[in-house]
């Protein structure tokens, strides 16, 4: 059994604020015995004022957060899945970019947001990350961390299966999904999305989330999970904000994928016939 820790936060629009919460998110985590640590997308800025959030982001090696949080990782000897950042990518648009970062505070393993969110929704919410960030174009699996191998994904990432499954023919014991989800998608889609990514990829999802109405006036729909690969929920963070605590028993996936090895079954579709 692994003992993780899971950040369910409201980030702002201060990244020092940001990062001071996610210290003590760090702390906590250390504290409760948990070897790992997960947090939500978008931990260190969350704002949809593009001209307030632009005179925030900084370039990865100067970004006040990731060098906060290395420093209490370092500090509390604990990893954290650092769930995502808005950065800046070096070609006029952005990254929103997760990490792996060990107890030692090194960076291990990076991955940027392959898919992007370009949405109008039924509340009259309109979202166009594409306009303003920089898709990513690999999957990453981090291999010895205290989960096993880990996969990197973030949020829209969720409705988009063949990622998972790559990710669990690669390797994945724990898949992870950091997000920020609107109410109304949180409430149709969130738990039964992570729950069918778990039992199709005979994984751990861990799903740390944002919660409740933040600064720019957003609200998102928090209950992180952790789910088992036979698609049982361990941990429901509800709404609050705070650190909770579950358990990651790595023989249960070759218990499950035992019981039904669809990985293992699994064919290439080729072409569609059209009659």
């Amino acid at each position: 059994m692994t003992r993780i820790a899971i950040f369910q936060a409201r980030s702002g629009i201060d990244p020092a604020g940001n990062a001071e919460a996610l210290v003590a998110a760090v702390e906590a985590a250390a504290e409760g015995g948990a070897a790992m640590l997960f947090t939500p997308e978008m931990s260190g800025l969350l704002d949809r004022d593009r001209e307030r959030a632009a005179s925030h982001v900084r370039h990865q090696n100067e970004d006040v957060v990731l060098s906060a949080v290395r420093e209490a990782a370092r500090k509390a000897a604990i990893w954290v899945q650092l769930g995502s950042l808005a950065l800046e990518s070096g070609d006029g648009r952005l990254v929103n970019r997760g990490f792996v970062i060990d107890s030692a505070g090194r960076i291990r393993g990076r991955y940027d947001k392959i898919h992007l969110f370009d949405v109008d929704l039924p509340t009259g919410e309109s979202w166009r990350e594409s306009a303003l960030y920089q898709r990513g174009d690999k999957a990453v699996l981090v291999k010895g961390t205290p989960v096993g191998s880990l996969g990197l994904t973030i949020c829209y990432d969720l409705r988009f299966p063949a990622l998972f499954a790559g990710l669990a023919e690669a390797g994945a014991d724990v898949i992870a999904v950091p997000a920020a989800f609107t109410v109304p998608t949180g409430r149709a889609h969130w738990e039964v999305l992570l729950r069918a990514r778990a039992i199709e990829a005979g994984c751990f999802i861990v799903a740390a989330a944002q919660t409740g109405r933040h600064e720019d006036g957003r609200q998102t729909y928090g209950h992180s999970l952790l789910v088992d690969p036979w698609g049982d929920v361990l941990l429901d963070l509800g709404e609050g904000e705070g650190v909770g605590f579950g358990e990651i028993d790595l023989a249960r996936i070759i218990e499950v994928r035992g019981r039904i090895p669809a990985l293992d079954h699994r064919q290439p579709i080729g072409e569609v016939e059209h009659n």
